[in-house]
């Protein structure tokens, strides 16, 4: 299938925008004005640029435009009204819990497909990532950071809980000790220390920021599709087997890489 127009989103509303160049797709928050701040509108288009991405797509980056990745929730959220023709949080914390889950998974979904198998996924981060745009960046298996990244998890200081599936990469990439440091104090993480604790992949300065998650890019996509693929997976895997599974896990993924490169895959 040919490449679509880079030109051309595929999706362009309620601050998401998403078009695709060759085998890489850029899903950016395009609304600066509010340093790219989130909303349940904003989750159903990251959802629904996930749903739309062609198949011959390999790498997907988020990015945000102007000076801030992405502030976090916005601030309406927390008026009593919350945002028109959404459920408020008063609305939530009032109806049954059954109903309050069904809300919050359908929120969860816009931060889910980034770590799909078939893709590699880079945030591209400068200035804040607080909150949801924390963990919209841990989302990804990979963060190029500029140097003025200011990371912050600060829905304890509000009485919540970071939701949008970022507790667990923050503790696979930190460790627990820290992870939970920096949740219950809602500190910032500069970007000396978001690369030397593994949280940045890499820092650079924040002009240079696109050029280095492009030639980031083009280095992933030098191999073999599949076997990005299948050692994806395996990694992804890793943490939850033991040696013994792990062991097993990659004979079978060599097995059928090798059975490809001789003709006799399935």
């Amino acid at each position: 299938m040919a490449a679509t127009d880079p030109a051309t989103p595929l999706l362009d509303q309620d601050g998401v925008r998403l078009t695709v160049d060759g085998a890489t797709a850029t899903v950016t928050l395009t609304n600066p004005a509010k340093r790219n701040a989130q909303s349940p509108a904003l989750w159903r288009s990251l959802a629904e640029a996930g749903r739309l991405l062609p198949g011959f797509v390999r790498i997907a980056v988020i990015r945000g435009e102007g000076k801030s990745f992405s502030a976090g929730l916005d601030r309406q959220a927390f008026t009593p009204e919350g945002f028109e023709g959404e459920p408020s949080f008063v609305d939530m914390g009032k109806g049954p819990a059954e109903e309050m889950d069904a809300i919050i998974a359908s929120y969860q979904e816009a931060f889910t497909w980034w770590r799909r198998s078939d893709l590699i996924t880079i945030a591209a981060v400068q200035g804040h990532a607080i909150g949801a745009g924390f963990q919209l960046a841990l989302a990804c298996d990979l963060r190029v950071v500029a140097e003025d990244v200011q990371f912050a998890m600060r829905e304890t200081s509000l009485g919540l809980v970071p939701d949008l599936t970022g507790t667990q990469p923050l503790v696979h990439l930190v460790g627990y000790a820290r992870a939970l440091e920096i949740c219950a104090t809602g500190r910032f993480v500069h970007a000396e220390e978001a690369e030397r604790t593994g949280l940045a992949n890499l820092v650079v300065p924040a002009e240079q920021l696109d050029a280095a998650v492009a030639d980031l890019a083009a280095a992933l996509l030098a191999a073999p599709r599949d076997a990005v693929v299948e050692t994806k997976a395996l990694l992804q895997g890793a943490v939850g087997r033991g040696l013994d599974e792990q062991r097993a896990a990659e004979r079978a993924a060599q097995g059928r890489r090798l059975r490809d490169l001789v003709g006799q895959g399935d």
